[in-house]
């Protein structure tokens, strides 16, 4: 497989008021092409530095960040999914979503044209001219996904984008947003503080230590299921979700 992404002894540090504080610890891993991997780790480890190192954000203290072999970023390269939705109101749909190709200036007829196949095949297009405030808080967030897909990034970062929502809501968002990203194949690396999310949608999990963060485990899964709502029904999922509760918790397998 083609390596997309690779981590390289990376370290950050950050400034406060009274000290200098090590948030990355020489991390190393790879992410390969169409593969969606889930980072999960201790509460306040550096999941989310270690997104805004991805995307150009923040600049490794030391180490290297490189996408397609390359440490300059495309900032088109990347797309972000964030915990909220960030719809503005006033727009309709189909404005929210082409958003992005309006600031680029590529609100051309072959992108559109995308845009508008895309809507058709998730079924939003029947709601493109409702406002945001009209849809339910799990349409929300696909048309959020949308508006990142139409500009073709090469590796989509999700952080934690179903934390706002209800159980069922979330449950069934999981599986429309795995469905996305496979069927437009997609790079995808989703950071969560649920195990059982991390589990079922991914094939790979990497896993933290406490700040700094280094890399504890790297797992990969083998569950049967097409959705993530199917892969719950393999017995192995609980499985790992103890392998990793454990892992988590700094508790010695038995």
């Amino acid at each position: 497989m083609k390596k997309m992404l690779k981590f390289e002894h990376v370290n950050y540090f950050y400034q406060t008021t009274d000290d200098e504080i090590h948030a990355i610890d020489d991390l190393s891993f790879d992410v390969f092409e169409h593969e969606f991997v889930s980072i999960v780790g201790p509460s306040g480890c550096g999941k989310t530095t270690i997104l805004s190192l991805i995307a150009g954000l923040l600049k490794p203290s030391s180490g290297k960040v490189l996408l397609d072999g390359k440490e300059s970023l495309n900032k088109n390269d990347i797309g972000y999914m964030f915990q909220r939705d960030m719809l503005f109101d006033w727009r309709s749909v189909w404005k929210n979503i082409t958003i992005g190709l309006e600031i680029e200036h590529k609100n051309v007829a072959e992108k559109l044209s995308f845009t508008e196949e895309l809507l058709k095949k998730y079924n939003l297009y029947n709601f493109k001219d409702k406002k945001p405030s009209s849809l339910s808080g799990g349409m929300k967030q696909r048309v959020a996904l949308l508006r990142t897909l139409v500009l073709d990034p090469k590796l989509l970062l999700l952080d934690e984008p179903f934390s706002a929502l209800d159980f069922q809501t979330r449950v069934s968002l999981c599986d429309d947003v795995y469905e996305i990203i496979k069927g437009e194949k997609k790079t995808a690396i989703l950071v969560t503080h649920d195990i059982t999310e991390a589990i079922t949608m991914s094939d790979r999990i990497i896993v933290l230590t406490e700040r700094p963060a280094r890399v504890k485990d790297i797992i990969t899964l083998d569950l049967n299921g097409e959705t993530p709502l199917k892969r719950r029904e393999d017995d192995r999922s609980n499985e790992y979700f103890q392998k990793i509760w454990r892992e988590l918790n700094n508790e010695e397998a038995n």
